[in-house]
């Protein structure tokens, strides 16, 4: 404290007169010190982070085509979409406040991986780190993990750093015990940590319970968690047919 005191006179010795200093006091001086070394060391494991998940992944967010997805862009016409927008917004309003999951239920071609990109780039802008990733992928990177030498442990600390994680596709492999497993650690750890999960899949909420179990289905619900489903056509068959 004696130092930044020094500090703090010097400063004021040479403000010139009509100026008014952003500290008065030492104290002040000392808080700015400190508040702006917590934001560097964030700053810092942030990006770690990000080249840690670029290393893995080789990506580090959401995947190129993805990645113009946002709320005003969604295409609604129905209001089960203009429903689903609703929530999804609310979501994000309401992100990091709790631990609020959420899943995304419906066949392909309904936006559901329009909106959890919207969700997605929308805290990126934040500076929040965010990944989205199919199961098929994660479990890729997995066994890669296996015959490279690394620790499966390694790869799930990193998934639960991420601000957001979205596992796309969940339910499209259901003959595999390994891949309950995975995402059973995945999602029993982030939600202890506070950190939400979004879940993509084309299955109901019945099939969905069966394939993750009760245990990760209630992780999933905890704290208010949101089920949107997307019950409508395919947007992009009838695109192709025109």
């Amino acid at each position: 404290m004696r130092d930044i005191s020094a500090v703090f006179k010097r400063l004021q010795n040479i403000i010139p007169s009509g100026v008014s200093p952003k500290f008065t006091s030492a104290e002040d001086l000392m808080a700015w010190h400190l508040e702006e070394g917590r934001k560097y060391s964030e700053n810092l494991m942030r990006e770690n982070h990000r080249t840690r998940m670029e290393k893995i992944f080789g990506r580090s967010g959401i995947r190129e085509r993805y990645q113009k997805c946002t709320f005003k862009n969604y295409h609604v016409e129905n209001d089960g979409q203009r429903r689903a927008l609703t929530l999804t917004k609310s979501w994000l309003a309401n992100f990091g406040s709790g631990c609020v999951s959420f899943v995304f239920s419906g066949s392909t071609g309904t936006g559901k991986n329009h909106l959890s990109a919207a969700i997605g780039n929308a805290l990126l802008e934040q500076e929040k780190t965010v990944l989205i990733i199919t199961v098929a992928d994660l479990m890729l990177e997995v066994r890669a993990g296996y015959n490279g030498g690394k620790s499966e442990d390694e790869l799930l600390t990193e998934l639960c750093r991420v601000d957001l994680l979205v596992l796309d596709e969940v339910g499209v492999q259901r003959d595999t015990k390994n891949e309950f497993v995975i995402l059973h650690q995945i999602i029993d750890r982030r939600t202890a940590m506070m950190k939400p999960v979004g879940v993509l899949t084309n299955l109901n909420h019945a099939d969905l319970a069966e394939v993750l179990g009760p245990r990760v289905m209630d992780r999933l619900m905890m704290d208010g968690g949101v089920w949107i489903n997307f019950n409508w056509e395919s947007y992009r068959s009838r695109l192709k047919s025109k």
